[in-house]
């Protein structure tokens, strides 16, 4: 015979189980949740008998248990209730009671306490005060509970109650970056979600102003149609967090990678060709996120004015729209039904208006509702095509303008192809935001350029837009640079057509189109050409000069190339690819203002500088001249004047050194190291270097690759890593004594280290490629790769390199979040035969694999 406690936890699971195996049939999640609660009523009751608890004690739900929902792995929150303090037999009784609910397998969270303690506790701390405020009654004592119930609600102010809800909620918004577009959002605490639905019938509930969204239409605070969208959009939250319980065998309630796919399965969704099946999932959970956000605005808007009222005397703005209490107000309740251009004159009229603080309740309802007159014939009304376009050419307030559209769903309607990328999210490893997010964040950062109190950000980017004409026609470009992403095909190519058709439907002149649709088409050309070419060569540089044929276009490119990189992600934009992207808009300024590019002049130019700076630091005017005998035109044409001038400066009376050279110093991009070495040369070198950075997990941005006529190599890297700011000192005294005996011992290189995958990249591995073929002039390969970043990844490639004698000379290293996309010049006897050729990509692609 089982004892008690397994038989409870036997009975547990097995309802459990045959609540879990129905929902997988029917799929319904508050069937489920209801018949989980009333399953452990059933049982916690049992146990209470079971222990002969004194009658004028009651077992009593709080929390979302006591809300009469219980998710399958979620905490059971109850509260023993005591009319006085307990006698020691009794206490014996309830310290039993309570192992045994945890030996059953519950995740129990308890208190023990009398009336008085609960309202105490309650005043206390909002937490308690919020589980009770949803109590109920499981078994005891009936006449205890309702003195409780009478005792707190005598004791609650709403009004304090509302404001502490409100502070929590807030806070609760910026833990999670407060926005609903997380990578992986908790469909319980992030905005949006379950949580910001449940504050909203807490404070109602407070208030006595109702406990379900039909009792709070009924009270007038929303509309029949408000209170349909919230109980679908929650039906929506719960099955999904329900979900999320159930594939996890756990208390999960995040979207994590791993989780995404099987749910999205789980509902029916299928990847194809242009999406996977886990984007059409966390698209259709953003939309509904979104729109619990806008509701959960309008309702607090609303019971806040219910609490807290306020006299208003309306201060005219125009014939539309008044000011109340920092608020715009719309003059009359059918303000856009009579007015439907109105729906955007708001937000320009907020944008030029700075001291509005937002929407009142009423302004906001009403345009949520309205949204929908936006129609093909209003996107054809040439009053509302100006109005848009004033919206963007406004002095200020831009930015806020257009993420306030986005939210109301304005902007979506008025640019149907927008809509479809709301919420889209892109599973490619760099890209942090949705389409639409990431789109509104290029934006921004193109008007924070504009912005003196910025300007201290990104200068160079402050001071060319400073001079630019109308840059309003760059917030175009950003607006559709990206609008086509999810359609299958080039969304550079598909974008071309919506602005083609946008500017020419607003009334744009013929050079602003162009440029318009000439920044769509090429807005990752720049990005490309710095990162993966060879700056060094001035056929690349004349060949994307002209390409961008004048300054106007070659600075729009830049600037919309910059904030779009930054705009991908935190971790995407760094001090070297800024570097490189000033350095080829410089370059290619030059070459359209006459400037015949050539390897002469260039080198005669950078010889001149670094031996200026030599003179600076005070060595003999000659001593450069034993070194640079050794070093090619190549040499010159790949480093900069002060990247010359240093290695001279460490290295002229070491040229015949018989112990390897390593010297750092801090970059001159204002992050990270430089390394050079300076060692005779090895077949291994490049691997044996790269062995040693990746086994201080340091991330390698670049390399230069440089062999002296005299056998010596003299290699540059830039090294980079957290700490670096910090300790620089330290880690430059390491990496110069390490490297060093490293280089001279000769040890047997160990394998690369391999460390953990993120989530993300076990998830939504990229299918690693390796492109290799000539270069224009036939003297060197160009090794394309790209792969998911790792720990040890281009030291894994190195191995191959080695392995195959191939000699690098030049390594282009892009990092896109968690994603490589990395470019090598190489040589070698090995790339000259087919079979040989064939074989060296095939073990380079078994390296890359995840």
């Amino acid at each position: 015979m089982l004892s008690p406690a397994l038989a409870f936890k036997e009975e547990i699971k097995s309802a459990q189980a045959s609540a879990i195996l129905a929902f997988n049939d029917n799929h319904k999640a508050e069937q489920l949740l209801k018949g989980l609660c009333r399953s452990v009523d059933h049982v916690l009751e049992k146990i209470w008998k079971h222990f002969d608890i004194p009658k004028e004690c009651s077992l009593v739900a709080v929390g979302g248990y006591g809300r009469g929902e219980l998710f399958p792995y979620s905490d059971v929150d109850v509260l023993i209730l005591l009319d006085k303090a307990p006698t020691p037999e009794t206490q014996s009784k309830l310290e039993c009671l309570v192992q045994l609910f945890w030996d059953i397998g519950l995740d129990i969270g308890h208190s023990i306490r009398t009336v008085e303690e609960c309202l105490q506790e309650s005043a206390a701390d909002i937490t308690v005060q919020t589980s009770m405020l949803e109590a109920r009654l499981v078994c005891g004592s009936r006449s205890l509970f309702r003195k409780l119930q009478q005792c707190y609600a005598e004791a609650m102010n709403p009004q304090k109650f509302f404001q502490e809800k409100l502070l929590e909620l807030r806070q609760r918004h910026v833990k999670y970056e407060d926005t609903p577009y997380s990578l992986e959002p908790n469909c319980k605490e992030s905005p949006g979600g379950l949580r910001d639905l449940q504050v909203i019938l807490w404070v109602a509930r407070a208030a006595n102003l109702g406990n379900s969204w039909r009792e709070l239409a009924q009270r007038g605070l929303i509309t029949d149609t408000e209170a349909h969208q919230l109980k679908r959009n929650e039906r929506a939250f719960k099955d999904i967090r329900a979900r999320l319980h159930i594939a996890a065998g756990r208390r999960e309630d995040r979207l994590v990678f791993d989780i995404q796919t099987p749910i999205a399965e789980s509902f029916g969704f299928k990847t194809t060709e242009s999406r996977r099946a886990s984007e059409y999932l966390m698209q259709r959970y953003y939309w509904a996120a979104k729109a619990v956000t806008q509701l959960n605005l309008i309702l607090l808007q609303n019971i806040e004015a219910v609490l807290f009222p306020q006299p208003s005397v309306p201060r005219p703005i125009n014939e539309r729209f008044n000011e109340v209490n920092g608020f715009i107000d719309i003059a009359s309740d059918d303000t856009f039904q009579s007015n439907p251009s109105a729906l955007l004159e708001i937000f320009l009229v907020m944008a030029r208006h700075s001291e509005l603080k937002g929407m009142t309740a009423r302004t906001t309802r009403a345009l949520w509702h309205a949204r929908l007159l936006i129609d093909a014939e209003f996107r054809h009304n040439i009053f509302n095509r100006s109005l848009f376009l004033q919206i963007l050419q406004a002095p200020q307030g831009i930015t806020h303008a257009l993420r306030r559209m986005n939210q109301m769903s304005i902007l979506g309607r008025y640019l149907p192809n927008f809509r479809r990328i709301i919420g889209q999210m892109q599973h490619d490893l760099f890209h942090a935001y949705t389409v639409d997010q990431h789109i509104l964040m290029v934006v921004r950062n193109l008007r924070r350029y504009t912005m003196p109190e910025h300007a201290h950000e990104y200068p160079f980017c402050s001071q060319l837009i400073a001079n630019f004409d109308q840059p309003w026609v760059l917030y175009i470009a950003a607006l559709f640079h990206d609008i086509a992403k999810g359609r299958g095909g080039d969304h550079s190519v598909l974008g071309m057509a919506d602005a083609k058709k946008f500017c020419y439907d607003h009334g744009l002149n013929r050079a602003n189109t162009e440029l318009v649709i000439f920044l769509v088409q090429n807005h990752l050309t720049m990005s490309q050409v710095a990162q993966k070419q060879d700056l060094s060569d001035p056929d690349v540089v004349l060949n994307f000069a002209k390409l961008v044929k004048d300054e106007r276009h070659l600075t729009a490119l830049y600037l919309l190339t910059v904030s779009d990189i930054r705009g991908t992600s935190p971790k995407v934009w760094n001090g070297w690819k800024a570097k490189l992207l000033e350095d080829l808009y410089r370059m290619t300024l030059r070459v359209l203002g006459g400037e015949a590019p050539s390897k002469d002049s260039v080198l005669k130019n950078r010889q001149n500088d670094a031996l200026k700076a030599l003179r600076l630091v005070g060595i003999p005017p000659d001593a450069h001249e034993k070194l640079w005998q050794q070093l090619d035109v190549g040499y010159f044409l790949r480093h900069d004047a002060s990247d010359i001038a240093w290695q001279t400066r460490v290295l002229y009376d070491r040229i015949d050194s018989s112990t390897p050279v390593v010297k750092c110093r801090l970059s001159t991009i204002g992050e990270g190291l430089q390394v050079t070495v300076y060692v005779k040369d090895q077949p291994d070198l490049f691997a044996r270097i790269c062995n040693y950075f990746d086994s201080k997990n340091f991330d390698i941005l670049d390399a230069k690759i440089h062999t002296c006529k005299n056998g010596y190599a003299l290699d540059t890297f830039m090294v980079s890593e957290p700490s670096f700011a910090h300790q620089y000192r330290d880690i430059i005294n390491l990496i110069e004594h390490e490297l060093s005996e490293s280089l001279a011992q000769q040890t047997p290189l160990s394998p690369p280290n391999r460390g953990r995958l993120s989530r993300m990249s076990r998830n939504f591995p990229i299918v690693p490629t390796v492109d290799l073929r000539p270069d224009e002039k036939g003297q060197y390969y160009l090794l394309s790769i790209s792969a998911n970043d790792k720990n040890g990844l281009l030291y894994s490639i190195a191995e191959v390199l080695t392995k195959y004698k191939i000699n690098l000379h030049t390594a282009k290293i892009m990092t896109l979040g968690e994603r490589v996309e990395d470019v090598f010049i190489v040589d070698g006897a090995a790339l000259q035969g087919a079979r040989t050729q064939i074989q060296f990509e095939t073990d380079l692609l078994d390296a890359l694999r995840v």
